[in-house]
């Protein structure tokens, strides 16, 4: 039952979800940086520039940098341990069923739709160049990359920038960690979990987006 004092109540539920809402939003920022260079990159006008050097030399920074942000995206998954965190320390039944469960559906569903989005515009930019066959080889490559990501930041608390700034110290422990049976366990488990959640959230995107596609159409 909810507690006979429903101000209370809220004021608790409040207080339990601002708890999230920092790393929500750090997090969901993160997650949406790669889909933001995703369109530059795959949609945009550096999708189609010129074939100049200087050009050449930027797309290929930005598609490094989109690299090493893309894990930020589905890395928010992870992020449920804090909810089961909240769980374990008594949190209303209440404020879990009716505040936590749905902040935490939303932010979870945001940072993998910016993880599919990101995709579906890299297979888009492959099939507008003649290069159809090389978008699953780049989704299930993207997939592994990203599970390393995750651990990196998930366990040693590794960063993106940590490539930049600390690219021998990430590297020294990327090594040991793969040479580690329960560490290369756990980001093979992590692929898996991102292959079998990408393709049917792949599915409903590109339905979505043909959908509205055709309904424009008609409108017109």
């Amino acid at each position: 039952m909810l507690p006979s004092d429903l101000s209370e109540w809220f004021q608790l539920s409040l207080r339990t979800a601002n708890r999230s809402t920092f790393f929500m939003l750090w997090n969901t920022f993160l997650a949406i940086i790669p889909f933001a260079l995703s369109l530059w990159l795959f949609r945009g006008r550096a999708s189609s520039a010129s074939r100049s050097s200087i050009m050449r030399l930027s797309w290929w920074v930005g598609l490094c940098t989109f690299v090493a942000f893309l894990p930020n995206a589905p890395y928010v998954m992870t992020d449920i341990i804090h909810l089961v965190r909240f769980i374990r320390e008594g949190a209303p039944l209440w404020t879990v069923v009716l505040v936590l469960i749905p902040q935490y559906l939303i932010f979870i569903l945001v940072g993998v739709e910016a993880y599919v989005a990101s995709l579906i515009n890299l297979g888009h930019y492959l099939r507008r160049h003649g290069r159809r066959q090389w978008i699953r080889p780049a989704e299930l490559t993207l997939h592994a990359l990203c599970a390393i990501g995750i651990y990196l930041g998930r366990f040693p608390r590794f960063n993106s920038w940590d490539i930049v700034t600390g690219p021998h110290r990430v590297a020294v422990y990327l090594v040991k960690a793969l040479l580690t049976p329960e560490s290369l366990a756990v980001m093979v488990v992590t692929a898996v979990i991102i292959t079998a959640v990408y393709w049917p959230m792949k599915q409903v995107t590109l339905a979505i987006m043909l959908y509205a596609r055709s309904a424009n159409k008609t409108a017109l």
